[in-house]
């Protein structure tokens, strides 16, 4: 399987143009199609603060996110152009698990930027992509809001715990898997269940990997004391990995996520791309 549909978040952020260089990127690798996706937000007014001024003030503010929006629709559709890319640009409303839904499920893969914690509504944002991940059903690219990204899939660093969410990222990476240098699977603290991972832990998926072509090799970390999250960044670091696959795992099925603690430590403080598929 090769991604032959890429769907991208298009805003007028700081972190667009990474994002949309990494999106065209692996467009251009794969001869995707690539959908881009504007959110309108359509800000509702309640009824015990309705007045005219605050109806005016509210429309006004519609009135320029759709300006916003439709100059980032302008400019990706020339720079779709301009690369000689395949793709679209929708200007949709919506909740983000609503967008996952209607759009994302008909995707190969949804590219969102990581949340800016300096940026406002910072939090606001960080549930919204909480939302989509768990939503989605497909797997999300997530890029770093700090951007300045070279390459990405040569060394690839893949979070292996033997749990569905960690088997369905694999199985979702393939076709960057399978284009990189080198994959490392990275296997922390095996003991803890020695049943889930076999014989030996992270031959059984190295050996399924290989089988597809992939250059793969197995780490096993004790990491006595180290939360698996902050392990994980530091040996992104000393492998100088350009790409993390992993899953995504949630403490909780409401809709309150309690996000499993190495999630929630790579969305806060990932430095490369992270592939999550819940």
């Amino acid at each position: 399987m090769d991604y032959k549909t890429i769907l991208v978040h298009v805003d007028d952020s700081p972190q667009w143009p990474d994002r949309f260089e990494v999106a065209a990127k692996l467009a251009g690798d794969f001869g995707a199609h690539l959908v881009g996706i504007c959110v309108m937000p359509r800000p509702e007014l309640r009824s015990y603060v309705r007045s005219a001024e605050i109806a005016e003030m509210m429309a006004q503010r519609t009135r320029e996110a759709e300006a916003r929006i439709n100059a980032s629709r302008e400019t990706l559709i020339r720079r779709l152009s301009a690369q000689g890319l395949s793709g679209e640009c929708r200007i949709v409303e919506g909740e983000p698990e609503d967008l996952a839904a209607v759009h994302g499920r008909y995707a190969d893969l949804i590219i969102i930027s990581q949340v800016d914690p300096g940026a406002p509504r910072a939090s606001e944002i960080m549930r919204d992509i909480q939302s989509v991940i768990f939503a989605a059903g497909r797997p999300i690219l997530l890029v770093p809001y700090i951007g300045g990204i070279k390459t990405l899939g040569t060394t690839v660093l893949i979070a292996w715990n033997a749990s569905q969410e960690a088997t369905r990222a694999v199985t979702d990476a393939l076709p960057l898997l399978k284009r990189a240098s080198k994959v490392i699977v990275m296997v922390v603290r095996p003991r803890s269940d020695a049943k889930r991972y076999g014989d030996v832990p992270g031959a059984d998926i190295a050996a399924y990997l290989a089988r597809h072509g992939v250059k793969v090799e197995v780490s096993t970390e004790e990491g006595e004391g180290i939360e698996v999250g902050e392990l994980m960044l530091s040996r992104v670091a000393d492998l100088n990995v350009d790409l993390v696959v992993m899953g995504a795992y949630s403490h909780s099925r409401l809709r309150e996520l309690i996000l499993g603690g190495a999630t929630r430590t790579i969305l806060e403080s990932m430095t490369v791309p992270v592939l999550m598929s819940h």
